[in-house]
């Protein structure tokens, strides 16, 4: 079973900044593909930022030069940095990741975590 477990949400004002991490555990093989999904209320999900187990990203064009992604492979542990927040930031992030599991080693599958809530108001 393998679990991704988001933390670092919550409330901030506009220009302020937060670090959101994910941590994957359980029977995990490898993992492949990390990245940070977004949905506001009434807006379909929508990439936010990528790294590939090369460290190659790739970011939306609303947060460019805004937020960082970064992941740990030792600890399985994906990063988002978020500086410059604007109110429109403000929604659910969810991270995914693309990763193998020992008794299906040559299928890569998608797994979520259940989401951070990002707030960013004055």
């Amino acid at each position: 079973q393998v679990q991704l477990v988001e933390s670092g949400g919550g409330l901030v004002q506009p220009g302020g900044s937060l670090r959101l991490s994910c941590a994957a555990s359980g029977s995990i093989f490898s993992i492949h593909n990390m990245g940070w999904y977004r949905q506001a209320p009434g807006k379909q999900r929508d990439l936010v930022a990528a790294i590939t187990s090369g460290d190659s990203t790739n970011y939306s064009d609303s947060v460019k030069g805004r937020f960082t992604i970064s992941r740990d492979n030792a600890k399985n542990t994906v990063y988002l940095q978020m500086n410059s927040l604007k109110p429109e930031d403000t929604a659910v992030y969810c991270c995914c990741a693309v990763l193998r599991v020992p008794w299906n080693p040559d299928s890569d599958d998608d797994y979520w975590g259940r989401g951070t809530q990002v707030t960013v108001s004055s």
